[in-house]
């Protein structure tokens, strides 16, 4: 990607080169931070889990700068059939602590945390008080309405991914006006690393398919 387009990668308050940050850690805060990043340019926006709630909210609320929107295995916490035994759910019940080994723990297995360096494990313990708060703050309610958004959104899950993820995936591609659903075979909830080839090829270049750079079918 970076050998065609300017990307930018960003983390968000509260994790890695974002740390340390007291908050709030809502989505409309995420979305200034955005706003903040971008400084007026016009940007294709790709979130990942948490993220494309980031990426949804912000294509309301920067009319003209977000030509379109690419998501991925999207959390929909605040829906009333959404489980509340997630690895989401596990870490706000968890110590700030403790939140984010709970969260990494579901989501990678135990095995695989015990194997990262101590001092990775260390930073991502740190960062229990961010996700904690991003993740309460999205049970609490909606950070969007599909109704208001108008841009093209790909929404896209893994054949391996959890019931409730391509579940809230496909709901979302039908109520987003211009919603399209993208299924990647094999993959799970990882697969921007795990199969970042076919990711970019489906979840990101359709956008790019025009004269302008931009598509906005």
């Amino acid at each position: 990607m970076h050998h065609r387009f300017r990307v930018v990668r960003y983390d968000r308050r509260g994790y890695a080169r974002s740390y340390p940050h007291q908050g709030p850690f809502t989505v409309a805060d995420q979305v200034e931070d955005l706003k903040v990043l971008l400084d007026g340019r016009r940007a294709v926006l790709v979130g990942h889990s948490y993220g494309g709630n980031v990426a949804l909210a912000a294509s309301v609320a920067l009319v003209g700068q977000v030509p379109a929107v690419s998501v991925f295995e999207t959390p929909l916490s605040w829906m009333p059939w959404w489980p509340g035994t997630t690895a989401g759910g596990a870490s706000v019940a968890a110590s700030p602590e403790d939140a984010a080994e709970t969260f990494m723990k579901r989501l990678i297995g135990s095995d695989a945390w015990d194997a990262l360096p101590e001092r990775t494990r260390h930073e991502r313990r740190r960062e229990g008080q961010a996700l904690q708060g991003e993740l309460s703050a999205l049970r609490d309610g909606p950070p969007w309405s599909a109704g208001d958004i108008t841009v093209p959104v790909l929404c896209g899950h893994g054949s391996l991914g959890s019931p409730h993820h391509r579940e809230g995936m496909t709901w979302l591609s039908t109520e987003i006006a211009k919603g399209k659903l993208v299924c990647i075979d094999g993959a799970g909830h990882g697969a921007p690393n795990s199969h970042a080839e076919e990711f970019a090829r489906r979840l990101v270049l359709p956008h790019f398919e025009t004269t302008d750079g931009i598509s906005t079918a």
